[in-house]
């Protein structure tokens, strides 16, 4: 087998090696599987039914043409010939029309089976934490939910046929022994030679199955990582290609190796069946051939039991395809059940508590700590493909502890603080993407934790600092806060937001596509699509992390006003690292290791000379990002000379003095 040093690490070996991470069979799930059969029980039954009665058919089949040599061919009766082989064309006609109703019924079994379970799947990630999308490689859950249900459903109908087969060769087997006991003894004593193999070979087929769906997974992430929009900008600016293309190779190497060794086994099977029918014939044909010339039996009973021969080994052959079918299904049900036992983090209440509509309510931290999950808590290590094992049982640090504050309603309160204090947490808790370890967030007097989601959602909008964009057209986007908004809500939306007069200049204009994330839109613009989106969702509860920090001085000028009169009479959170927003805030915050350090206005802050004061003479005493320095501000150049700023404004603006 082919070797292939991976990008990043040492060479892989062969598909045999022991993987740690890899899915592993629970019991009882084929039971687990078997249960997914009940809503289907009616139609289940008129499978069994119709593939009964086409069992009978092919049984039958010898029986006429018994009666066709010995009573018509070999005492010259022309009309029991003529009968006989008309009655055979017609079972075997009616066999057919059989084979095709039992295989629609099969279909529509299995795709119900597939639907319901794929519905199950999507409805339960849904109710996963964010915690869980931040560790799952992307391209590895949609293989879980898609790529490999897709593998398990396309096996259902085949599953079905096969396991009539059983019915088949049983029938078989007692008209053998009607026939002739002797050949059917020695029918008996060829098969079981076949089934201690089978049972090797189905075993090393789940495996196989298994691996092959892990390494198919783990390519189908690097794919997706690799091609989509970012990741292939990001490649072609560190020019990687020959490092990146062995590690495709490698991993597309495994999935070779893997399906070579299933092909392989997949046809022992079948190998095995031919050689048996084989075997079997020429001993039928040996025997019955001697029993026929000593006059134990008529050469009609030969010929349908040569016949029934080729029944049996058609069932057969299909039963060998059996196992590898049925543990394709197994070992694909087996993956998805373990995201299904996934628990999610945060559950809603039986019966939780809706939020006043179009009400500002107040927001309270109450003793709140709260640490990251860890990998184990909500996350599978077959998802991440890339999670070490020393990784297993870790515990992250604590992020925030003894957390106290309160916003009262419709006013803003801004965040400040280093990188990495805990401010974008506190966000997340006030939207509930996690819940705090110990403590209580309230908003409106109600915890988070007996609130409806519903209403949660309708309550909070969020804009981050990166926002995202589906690849549709720019109103699809817009409609996803509001699927109800009509044409003018969406113009005074986009135009509060300051991106009107770009989406009326384009020529798709709102049925512009933005691409992959929004791709093809600038930052400041994908920025100001998403504040639109929040103008147009109307929430009371408003958490800006950074939303204007991709804008340039003029656009931020404008969005700011118009977030001044969206925030007017409702509830804000801010992450500001701008002085003209901080100022405007009723409260500040600052945050430092997990804790409010301080709180208070502006003018409070500044004369207390502690930690926010540092921060201020620091970060808003020196140009920022758009090209703007802070107010009442006087900094000594290098050469002695001082710049005086009165309010935030472009450099252009700055008065040079001295």
């Amino acid at each position: 087998m082919d070797v292939v040093m991976q990008f990043g690490g040492p060479a892989k070996s062969e598909e045999d090696d022991p993987d740690p991470w890899q899915t592993k069979v629970r019991p009882g799930t084929l039971r687990r599987v078997l249960g997914y059969f009940r809503p289907h029980i009616g139609k289940v039954a008129l499978f069994v039914l119709i593939a009964s009665l086409d069992s009978l058919i092919v049984v039958a089949s010898p029986l006429l043409l018994l009666k066709l040599v010995n009573d018509g061919i070999l005492k010259n009766d022309l009309r029991v010939v003529v009968l006989m082989a008309c009655l055979a064309a017609g079972l075997a006609v009616a066999g057919g029309l059989l084979e095709l109703v039992s295989a629609y019924i099969s279909g529509r079994i299995g795709q119900g089976v597939s639907y319901d379970l794929r519905v199950q799947a999507l409805r339960h990630v849904q109710r996963l934490p964010i915690a869980f999308f931040t560790r799952t490689q992307t391209g590895v859950l949609i293989g879980r939910l898609h790529t490999e249900l897709i593998m398990a459903q396309q096996q259902f109908g085949y599953l079905l046929m096969a396991a009539t087969s059983g019915l088949t060769v049983v029938l078989v087997l007692v008209e053998l022994f009607y026939l002739s006991w002797l050949v059917a003894v020695v029918t008996l004593v060829v098969i079981p030679l076949f089934i201690i193999p089978w049972v090797y070979v189905g075993r090393v087929i789940q495996r196989r199955t298994e691996r092959l769906m892990d390494a198919n997974a783990g390519l189908g992430g690097l794919l997706q990582e690799r091609f989509n929009v970012q990741g292939a900008m990001l490649s072609k600016l560190f020019g990687r290609p020959d490092e990146e293309m062995a590690e495709y190779a490698s991993r597309a190497g495994k999935i070779r190796n893997i399906g070579v060794s299933l092909s392989v086994y997949g046809r022992l099977a079948f190998v095995m069946m031919g050689l048996m029918a084989s075997l079997a014939t020429a001993l039928v044909y040996g025997l019955g051939g001697s029993l026929v010339l000593d006059g134990a039996f008529q050469l009609g009973t030969l010929v349908a039991i040569v016949t029934l021969l080729g029944r049996l080994f058609g069932p057969m052959v299909q039963l060998s395809g059996l196992q590898e079918t049925a543990q394709t299904i197994v070992v694909g049900f087996s993956r998805t059940f373990e995201l299904l036992d996934l628990k999610p983090l945060i559950e809603e209440r039986d019966e939780p508590v809706a939020l006043p509509k179009n009400v500002a309510p107040d927001i309270a931290f109450e003793d709140v700590a709260f640490r990251y999950p860890t990998a184990d808590e909500v996350s599978l290590a077959s998802l991440e493909y890339v999670r070490a094992e020393k990784m297993r049982g870790e515990t992250p640090p604590q992020v925030l502890r003894d957390v106290n504050f309160r916003v009262p309603a419709g006013t803003m309160t801004a965040l400040v603080g280093p990188s990495g204090a805990g401010k974008s947490t506190l966000t997340h808790l006030v939207s509930r993407l996690y819940d705090p370890v110990s403590g209580t967030v309230r908003v409106g007097g109600h915890d988070l934790r007996d609130v409806s989601f519903d209403s949660l959602r309708e309550t909070v909008g969020v804009v981050s600092q990166d926002a995202y964009l589906f690849h549709d057209t720019i109103r699809e986007n817009l409609l996803y806060a509001r699927p109800d908004a009509t044409e003018e809500q969406l113009i005074e939306a986009c135009k509060g937001a300051q991106i009107w007069d770009l989406i009326a200049s384009l020529p798709g204009g709102f049925d512009t596509v933005t691409g992959d994330r929004g791709y093809r839109m600038s930052g400041g613009e994908k920025q100001r699509l998403a504040i639109a989106r929040l103008l147009l969702k109307e929430p009371t509860v408003m958490v800006l992390d950074e939303a204007t920090a991709h804008l340039d001085s003029e656009s931020e000028a404008a969005v700011q006003r118009a977030l001044k009169t969206a925030l007017r009479n409702r509830t804000s959170l801010v992450i500001a690292h701008r002085l003209s927003t901080i100022r405007e805030a009723d409260q500040i915050l600052v945050i430092d290791g997990g804790r409010v350090a301080e709180s208070g206005t502006h003018e409070e802050l500044l004369a207390r000379g502690g930690l926010y004061a540092e921060l201020y003479h620091t970060q808003f005493a020196r140009p920022e990002r758009n090209g703007t320095r802070p107010a009442e501000e006087i900094q000594p150049a290098s050469n002695g000379t001082e710049f005086i700023v009165t309010e935030p404004q472009p450099l252009r603006h700055v008065v040079r003095g001295g």
